[in-house]
């Protein structure tokens, strides 16, 4: 859907200016509506979880956790996101080296089953690259810094990433170009302050800020840290398979690196635990001892706004009032799909994305 066609109201009030906010602001202005955009927070995004995250786009790979329709999602902003991201103001990093799937020798059985899961996703996802499987030499030619650590790895091609924080600044710049944004920082504010008119649209996408409204959300606490190793040349994200954690590792410009595996049922935004943040160190170091060296440029937490099915919603709170929220993981992975759903249902068209992604609005 990258046609910017009218549409039937003439004015947008967005709620929450982290990636979904962002993007759909964006998407509206550039569609001839006046918007304005409220956030509880200032421009850089220091309270959205779009601002912590790795930002990877692995749609084979998220399956271990994440059903077709995620994945179907998943596959389209892969097509999807470089078109977005030739729109905007400033570069922002993207890649598509494909996702690296490592194992030590002791988790070899839970890579077996890992493995499983992954092919049958392919059989059941048309359009899927197949994993491809490497051993010792395969894993070497590709990423030569890890020299013979690993017997075995997995290849899923075509994955990706991109640079977040990259991307958040540059939709910012993008919306601040438009005479037709205007934009409110540090102002929270509920759709049940607003009543739209006809040629008005209410969009909430604040996240964990929408529970007073959407009773189901909860919050699932992840941690991340962000080092500077110059010695670690791995050249595509790396995901280490354990029965307990599942490390990844996402290298980003500069020698950054962002390393997060913990996943907790928690909406506790307290920093980081000494435990987890020596597991995920650890972890990092047995997949490339340059880790040994690396400096630790932040360690962050955050939780993600997801529903009990862990499954992205688009829903009508009333009548010209719509959320979008739950994209728990797979923010980056699915955005440009909710986007365009979303402009979908507010174009009134028929729902053809929607039913494409069991994206039913209620």
């Amino acid at each position: 859907m990258n046609s910017l066609e009218a549409l039937p109201f003439d004015a947008a009030t967005v709620l929450g200016a982290g990636l979904m906010g962002r993007l759909l602001a964006l998407s509206l202005a550039r569609r001839g509506c006046q918007v304005t955009l409220h956030d509880a927070g200032g421009p850089q995004a220091d309270g959205a979880a779009a601002r912590v995250a790795a930002a990877m786009l692995a749609p084979l790979a998220e399956s271990a956790v994440a059903p077709a329709s995620v994945v179907r999602m998943g596959q389209y902003g892969l097509e999807r996101w470089p078109e977005l991201l030739a729109s905007l103001a400033s570069a922002v990093f993207f890649q598509r080296e494909g996702t690296l799937v490592l194992w030590h020798r002791q988790d070899a059985p839970e890579a077996v089953r890992f493995a499983g899961v992954l092919a049958r996703t392919v059989n059941e996802v048309p359009g899927l690259p197949a994993m491809q499987r490497l051993d010792a030499a395969g894993v070497d030619a590709i990423e030569p810094g890890i020299g013979k650590r690993f017997a075995q790895g997995l290849l899923l091609p075509g994955e990706g990433q991109l640079d977040n924080r990259q991307l958040l600044a540059a939709l910012l710049a993008s919306l601040q170009a438009l005479p037709n944004v205007t934009m409110h920082w540090h102002s929270a504010r509920a759709p049940d302050e607003f009543e739209p008119g006809a040629s008005e649209r209410i969009i909430d996408c604040r996240g964990l800020g929408a529970r007073p409204q959407w009773a189901a959300l909860r919050g699932v606490r992840g941690e991340v840290i962000r080092v500077h190793a110059p010695e670690v040349n791995l050249r595509r994200p790396t995901r280490l398979v354990h029965p307990r954690y599942p490390l990844y590792i996402a290298p980003k410009p500069d020698g950054v690196f962002v390393i997060g595996a913990t996943e907790i049922e928690s909406d506790d935004m307290s920093p980081a635990s000494v435990r987890s943040t020596l597991e995920l160190l650890s972890a990092a170091y047995s997949v490339h001892s340059g880790f040994a060296e690396a400096r630790i440029l932040e360690i962050a937490t955050q939780c993600r706004p997801s529903l009990p099915d862990n499954l992205p919603a688009i829903r009508w709170l009333k009548p010209r009032v719509m959320q979008v929220n739950g994209l728990y993981r797979h923010g980056f992975l699915i955005a440009p799909a909710m986007l365009d759903t979303a402009i979908e249902r507010l174009a009134t068209r028929t729902p053809t994305l929607a039913s494409r992604f069991a994206l039913e609005s209620e």
